[in-house]
């Protein structure tokens, strides 16, 4: 496995109300590697348990997934920067697997394709979003990808340049279309996926489910963004 530099890669980890899972979270993450968790408005204490516990912790009040991640984002110093959900759904210990063609330069965006280890790890009416989903990225981006997998991991300035917007559930789509836009190398890794503590915020209900999907179609009708010029030094242009 690639040698990774301490403090060369920062662990963005959305989190509400993950009060149960943080313990099993927070020490999977690799040695060296900083835990920032981006509390999004909790009452049951998870940001006093994730200071406890040595992570480094963000209040972004305003509420959504992408408000949270691109909270961590910014507040992110490494130069690589990784995302991982805080519900125990994804083991942080498989981070290094993600992020290693980033570091060693192959690649540019890695994703983690989630592989359900229990029929219960991902609900049905989710699986079918993320089928659908996968159809309409390749279409508009080319790109042959399975999942939009919340583990993830990219260059941090890089992904600054991108210039993203959105602040609820199409952020990670948005940082996939303007990735592929500006010519980046975007590949995908299997991860294991656990059956996750707690109702998602996001999926775990048809309407949640029906509210991402809002959210990420209206991604999807954005026009074709000017390649970000950092973004396509990064690439070298290769996909």
């Amino acid at each position: 496995m690639i040698e990774i530099p301490p403090s060369s890669v920062d662990v963005v980890l959305p989190c509400l109300d993950e009060a149960r899972t943080l313990p099993w979270v927070l020490e999977r993450v690799p040695p060296g590697w900083r835990a920032i968790v981006v509390d999004n408005g909790s009452t049951d204490g998870s940001p006093d348990i994730a200071r406890e516990l040595g992570a480094y912790v963000v209040h972004e009040p305003r509420r959504g997934f992408g408000a949270a991640c691109h909270a961590g984002l910014t507040a992110a110093t490494a130069d690589v920067v990784c995302f991982c959900d805080c519900d125990a759904s994804l083991d942080p210990g498989l981070l290094p697997t993600v992020a290693g063609p980033v570091l060693d330069g192959t690649e540019d965006l890695v994703l983690g394709r989630r592989r359900p280890t229990a029929p219960n790890a991902w609900p049905v009416h989710a699986r079918l979003a993320n089928l659908e989903l996968a159809r309409l990225i390749r279409r508009r981006t080319g790109l042959r990808l399975r999942d939009l997998g919340p583990m993830r991991a990219a260059r941090r300035e890089a992904l600054m340049a991108l210039g993203l917007t959105d602040r609820r559930s199409g952020y990670p789509l948005q940082k996939v279309v303007r990735a592929a836009d500006a010519g980046w190398r975007v590949t995908e890794t299997d991860v294991p996926y656990h059956p996750r503590t707690g109702r998602s915020k996001v999926t775990g209900t048809w309407r949640g489910t029906c509210q991402a999907v809002r959210d990420m179609r209206a991604v999807l009708a954005e026009r074709p963004a000017a390649a970000p010029a950092f973004g396509a030094s990064i690439a070298g242009g290769a996909r």
